[in-house]
């Protein structure tokens, strides 16, 4: 098993919601985030004056998944998110150990 972080532009959110839906995936966590990469941040023009803005918003989307959907799902994230310009964003994919249930007992090792 894996997890899949996305981190995206907030206002692609509904479009990769739509597309990962319609792939059959819909186990996910949404967190509002504030980041910056190789742009480095904005600036911005507020009466008058310039203000630099370096930590953009941006939507992070966990999914734990199984190793063979991993692939199938950034396809269909990039697909969705993608924009062509910086601050796109990333996709992080880390193994996960153990699951472990809060309403029963129930666990699930990953092998």
């Amino acid at each position: 098993m894996k997890t899949i972080k996305a981190i995206i532009r907030p206002e692609k959110l509904e479009d990769v919601k739509a597309a990962l839906e319609e792939k059959g995936y819909f186990p996910m966590t949404v967190t509002q985030v504030k980041g910056r990469g190789a742009q480095k941040g904005i600036c911005l023009q507020y009466r008058g004056k310039q203000i630099v803005v370096d930590m953009i918003p941006k939507t992070e989307i966990e999914m734990v998944v199984g190793d063979d959907d991993v692939r199938p799902i950034i396809k269909t994230i990039r697909a969705s998110a993608r924009t062509g310009k910086f601050g796109d964003g990333k996709i992080f994919v880390s193994p996960i150990e153990l699951v472990a249930a809060i309403r029963n007992d129930d666990e699930i090792v990953s092998e």
